[in-house]
């Protein structure tokens, strides 16, 4: 499913224009976006949360000549599913 196709889905179930689903889908992933920005987590009942996680710097090899190279320490987002979603799943 890509964004057109839960943006069609939204407007279907919640009985709105595509519009407005599509507003309401940017909304939600905008909040989400910027409170992992700021360092923060979402948690979602029964969905999942996402957080922000550090992974530390490391030595990898680069493909083409087989030299070894410094990969910085970045940060990167995380989903950790819900109990309710794990079930459905399964």
């Amino acid at each position: 499913m890509n964004k057109s196709e839960l943006i069609e889905h939204i407007a279907q179930q919640a009985d709105i224009s595509k519009a407005a689903a599509g507003r309401a889908l940017d909304a939600v992933i905008g909040g989400v976006s910027t409170t992992l920005k700021k360092g923060g987590s979402v948690s979602l009942v029964g969905f999942g949360t996402f957080a922000v996680s550090t992974r530390a710097a490391r030595t990898g090899r680069n493909p083409r000549t087989g030299d070894a190279i410094k990969i910085k320490k970045a940060k990167v987002p995380k989903f950790r599913p819900g109990k309710a979603l794990k079930d459905a799943v399964n």
